[in-house]
């Protein structure tokens, strides 16, 4: 038993080692690659023959890729501190609120998940252009504020908040926002932590509406900005560019998913045990 539970047990960890092999091996390339010459990258060996540093170079000398770095930042925090605030808000509201029609709103804002984003374009940049919010962060930002995935994920979890503690809580005098605030949120933390770390690397990675919604290089995000090179438009693909400006821009997804992992999976783990 001890031989056969071995075997199983080094065929799974080659299992492993593979997954892991073929999941890490094109971050790998990218980063070899952000350090070859252009003509030393068509030479489609895996090694450079030469460290070379003029992609990086040419990042920050020659391009905006830094205020491209500062929109991206800016539109991820703002986007997932209001999905933190709106969301819990609407969940607990729905989770802890009986009033007529409740259930018909939930299963009303749940339906928006099955539309397709490529469908809600068109409203959004015409609303965009007759309030005036065509290149501009709000008008980036606007379309995240409020989802209906988080809406969904912090009313499942507040069902499992007692609800003689909020009754405890209204009997010793505390209003709605402060009973919200002080007992409900302690108590979902890791939904939380779980929402916001998702919200923030979608708004990074975020491309379809910013292409769309932003006119001038300046309010370009990271992944608009690296799309020029990509494309061509910025007079030929620079494809050791491209893979600088790649390795750069996965740094912040890195550490946020190394640090909060665990958050991740239990967040998104227990919410399907609640309610």
């Amino acid at each position: 038993m001890k031989r056969k539970t071995s075997i199983g047990n080094l065929v799974i960890h080659l299992f492993l080692l593979v997954g892991v092999i073929v999941v890490a091996f094109p971050f790998i390339w990218m980063i070899v690659s952000s350090v070859k010459s252009l003509p030393d990258f068509y030479r489609f060996s895996f090694w450079p023959e030469k460290v070379n540093l003029s992609a990086y170079k040419y990042v920050f000398q020659e391009t905006d890729y830094l205020r491209w770095y500062l929109n991206s930042i800016i539109v991820g925090a703002v986007v997932t501190i209001s999905c933190l605030i709106f969301n819990s808000l609407v969940g607990y509201t729905l989770a802890k609120h009986k009033f007529p029609g409740a259930k018909m709103i939930f299963i009303l804002i749940l339906s928006t998940l099955m539309i397709p984003t490529e469908m809600l374009v068109i409203p959004w940049y015409l609303l965009g252009v007759k309030v005036n919010l065509i290149d501009t962060y709000l008008g980036i930002m606007f379309p995240g504020l409020i989802e209906a995935f988080g809406i969904f994920l912090m009313r499942q979890y507040m069902l499992s908040i007692p609800d003689d503690l909020l009754e405890a809580a209204r009997i010793d005098g505390m209003s709605e926002f402060r009973i919200w605030w002080r007992i409900a949120i302690p108590q979902v933390k890791p939904a939380l932590s779980a929402l916001g770390i998702v919200t923030f690397l979608g708004n990074w990675n975020a491309y379809l509406w910013p292409v769309i919604a932003v006119t001038t290089d300046q309010m370009r995000t990271l992944p608009v900005g690296i799309s020029l090179y990509a494309t061509g438009d910025s007079g030929g693909i620079q494809w050791n560019t491209i893979m600088a400006m790649s390795t750069l821009a996965v740094i912040p997804m890195i550490i946020v998913f190394l640090i909060f992992q665990r958050k991740i999976v239990e967040g998104i783990t227990l919410t399907g045990m609640k309610g």
